[in-house]
C-alpha cells in the first residue's frame, strides 16, 4: 500500500447530505446560529492548528496501519477517532446505531463488551488508499480529549485496580513488577494484581518500554493515536464537555434524533481530586518527566499544567 497524506486540502472539507462543508451547515442553520459551541469548537481547532505549525517541522505521511482508531460511518459521512478511558465505549455503542441499518436503536442496549468487538465496526485502515484518501477529504472527522493525566490515572485504576482484569495483570502488571519492584514477592511476580501507581509511572518512564513495543492503547499518548497534526479533525470534542459535544456532532451529520449519547451515570469516575491523590507520592523528578512524556497532549488540547504538580 502507498503511503498517503491527510494535508491541507483535507482541512475542514467534509461534505454533508447537500454537498456543504460542516462549517457552512453550521453557519447557514438557524439552529446554531446562536450558539457558543460554534465559537468553542472554532478556536479548539485554530489551537490545534497553531501548536501543530509551532511543534511539527516535518510532515510524515500516514501509514494503514496508523488508522486503526478511525471508525467509519459510511452512513453519515462519519470518522471518530477513538481514545480509550475517554468515553469511548459509549462512542462506539453510538457508532453502531449510527452504522447498524436498524439492527440497533438504543446505545446502552449494547453490552460493553460487544462494542469492542472489532468486527462490530470497520477502522479506517480496512479500506484501499483511494477509499482511505475519500473519506479523509469528504467526511466530518472528530475525536474526543481528557485532561491527560486524569485519563492516565483512569487507566491505571481500571487496569491495574480491578481484580477482573487479569489480561492485564499478566500482561503488563508481571513485567511492571519484575523490573521497578524491590525484592518483590513470587505472589506478585505470578500474579502482577497489585502495581503501584508509582510503579506504573516508573514503567512509563522506563527507555525499554517503547524500545520493545509501542505503549498500550490505554495509556498511549492521543498524538500518536490519532494524528491530529495530520488528520484535520471538524470538531475536538472534550471530555469535560461530553454532553454539548456528543449532542452537537449527532445533530452536525444529521443524526436522527432518536439517537442519543448516553448520560454518564458513573459515580467512580476518575476527578481531579482522585489525580492528585494519586500524584502525591511521586517525587517533583518524576512529576516533571511524566509530565514531559504528555506534553504535547496537554499543548494540543489547550490543557494548563495541574496545579498538584510540584514542577515550577
Amino acid at each position: 500500500l502507498t503511503p498517503f497524506s491527510a494535508s491541507e486540502d483535507m482541512r475542514s472539507t467534509w461534505q454533508g447530505k447537500a454537498g456543504r462543508s460542516p462549517l457552512q451547515a453550521l453557519y447557514e442553520s438557524d439552529q446554531f446560529e446562536q450558539s457558543s459551541l460554534q465559537a468553542v469548537h472554532q478556536q479548539r481547532r485554530e489551537m490545534l492548528s497553531n501548536v501543530c505549525s509551532h511543534y511539527t517541522r516535518k510532515r510524515r505521511l500516514l501509514q494503514p496501519d496508523d488508522l486503526r482508531h478511525l471508525v467509519v460511518d459510511d452512513t453519515h459521512g462519519l470518522l471518530y477517532c477513538y481514545v480509550p478511558k475517554v468515553a469511548c465505549t459509549n462512542w462506539k455503542r453510538v457508532m453502531m446505531v449510527l452504522t447498524g441499518q436498524g439492527k440497533y436503536q438504543d446505545p446502552l442496549e449494547i453490552p460493553a463488551h460487544e462494542a469492542h468487538v472489532p468486527s462490530n465496526l470497520r477502522t479506517l485502515s480496512e479500506y484501499s488508499v483511494p477509499e482511505i484518501n475519500y473519506r479523509l477529504r469528504s467526511y466530518l472527522k472528530f475525536v474526543f480529549v481528557r485532561e491527560p493525566f486524569e485519563r492516565l490515572v483512569s487507566a491505571y485504576r481500571n487496569k491495574f485496580t480491578l481484580s477482573y482484569n487479569t489480561a492485564f495483570h499478566k500482561r503488563y502488571g508481571t513485567k511492571i513488577i519484575r523490573r521497578h519492584r524491590q525484592e518483590p514477592s513470587n505472589r506478585a511476580l505470578e500474579r502482577g494484581d497489585d502495581v503501584r501507581f508509582e510503579e506504573f509511572v516508573y514503567y512509563l518512564l522506563d527507555p525499554r518500554t517503547q524500545q520493545e513495543e509501542p505503549f498500550n492503547e490505554h495509556w498511549e499518548r492521543v498524538h500518536s493515536l490519532c494524528h491530529p497534526c495530520i488528520i484535520h479533525y471538524d470538531v475536538v470534542g472534550k471530555y469535560e464537555t461530553l454532553a454539548e459535544d456528543a449532542n452537537y456532532i449527532l445533530q452536525l451529520v444529521g443524526a436522527d434524533t432518536s439517537v442519543k449519547f448516553p448520560a454518564s451515570s458513573k459515580t467512580t469516575r476518575t476527578t481531579d481530586d482522585m489525580t492528585a491523590q494519586f500524584f502525591q507520592d511521586i517525587s517533583p523528578f518524576y512529576q516533571r518527566r511524566l509530565f514531559n512524556l504528555y506534553k504535547m497532549d496537554y499543548l494540543l488540547f489547550n490543557y494548563s499544567i495541574p496545579s498538584y504538580l510540584r514542577i515550577r
